[in-house]
Parts: C-alpha cells; sequence; structure tokens
C-alpha cells in the first residue's frame, strides 16, 4: 500500500528499509581499516610501558652520574695534595739524609740545607707559592702584620725589618709577613 502524498524516493527508502532485516547495523562487521578499541588500548599502553621505561633508565642514569660525580669530588678533596706531597717527600729525604750522616762537617750541612732549600722552593713555585719579603715597600695590611714600629729615616708606614716572610698561593695570603714599619723620628 502506497500512500499517495509521499514522494516516489520517499517510498523507495521506506521500501528500502522494510526489506531489510532489523539490527543490520549492529551485526556489521566493524571495517578492516579501523583498528578495534582493544588493539588502541594495547597500542597505548604498550608506548605508555616503554616511555615509562626510558623515563627509569634515564632517572638512573642522571642518578648514577650525580653519585659519579660527588664520587670524583671527594676524590678530588681527598687527593688534592697528592702532587705537592710528592715533590715535599725529596725534601724530606735530604733534611733526613743530612741528620744521618755522622760524619757531617759544618760545611756539608750547611751545602745540604742549601740544596735542600733548593728543592723546596722548586717545590712551592711549581704550586705557586710565593714569598712574601716586603722590606722597604709601603705596608699593605693584607699582605703585612705588624710587629712593632721603629724610628727610622725611611718614608712612614714602610716596611723597615721582616721578622718572618710570608707566603701566597695563587694571590690568596697562606700567611702575612710579620714586619717592623717606620714611624718618624721623634724631634729633639
Amino acid at each position: 500500500m502506497q500512500d499517495p502524498h509521499k514522494t516516489a524516493s520517499a517510498q523507495e527508502a521506506e521500501s528500502a528499509a522494510q526489506s531489510a532485516p532489523p539490527n543490520a547495523a549492529a551485526n556489521d562487521p566493524i571495517p578492516a581499516a579501523a583498528p578495534s578499541l582493544e588493539a588502541l588500548l594495547e597500542k597505548a599502553e604498550t608506548a605508555a610501558q616503554e616511555h615509562r621505561d626510558a623515563w627509569l633508565r634515564a632517572k638512573a642514569d642522571a642518578d648514577n652520574i650525580r653519585k659519579r660525580a660527588q664520587s670524583d669530588l671527594a676524590n678530588a678533596h681527598k687527593y688534592a695534595l697528592e702532587n705537592f706531597s710528592a715533590e715535599l717527600i725529596p725534601v724530606r729525604d735530604s733534611l733526613e739524609a743530612a741528620l744521618a750522616s755522622p760524619t757531617a762537617t759544618a760545611d756539608s750541612l750547611r751545602s745540604g740545607v742549601e740544596l735542600t732549600l733548593k728543592q723546596l722552593t722548586a717545590a712551592f713555585d711549581k704550586f705557586s707559592i710565593r714569598e712574601i719579603n716586603p722590606l722597604g715597600e709601603k705596608f699593605d695590611p693584607h699582605k703585612h702584620q705588624s710587629i712593632n714600629m721603629a724610628e727610622s729615616d725611611a718614608e712612614p708606614n714602610s716596611v723597615v725589618g721582616v721578622l718572618q716572610k710570608g707566603y701566597s698561593l695563587n694571590e690568596r695570603i697562606l700567611r702575612p709577613a710579620l714586619v717592623s714599619i717606620a714611624k718618624p723620628k721623634a724631634s729633639a
């Protein structure tokens, strides 16, 4: 039975729908081109696991690098004086040899001490330890420590005597020089 008020195309669509089995859309297989939700989920979980594993490896590498840096720093502090100490050992050997000599004369001891001082000076030079001997220089409180003031014809506040030399390491003062400073002579 056809309704006279419907158009011909509407009637054809209705007859096609009536001839199709019920739930035809539910029974159609999913096209092969679109992956299933389970496959997409499995792929996403695999990618997430790979990213997590890569993150854990990167974290472990960072921890290992940090631990290695701490170990290297601790060793640097622990063995910082190794080279300097190796340079001082021959100086000690020379001093012990001088003391062990039962027939040493004053001249031979003096020449031995001079050679030992040369060894020590060479070690200091190698490691940038510089002597501060400020005789005649203007007093500098950063490099010198005043022990007393002496009347002198020298310019006031200049160093007129060095009681003990000072030493610096790469421009840092290890020990200031102990000095006497000039003061003007009292007028009579």
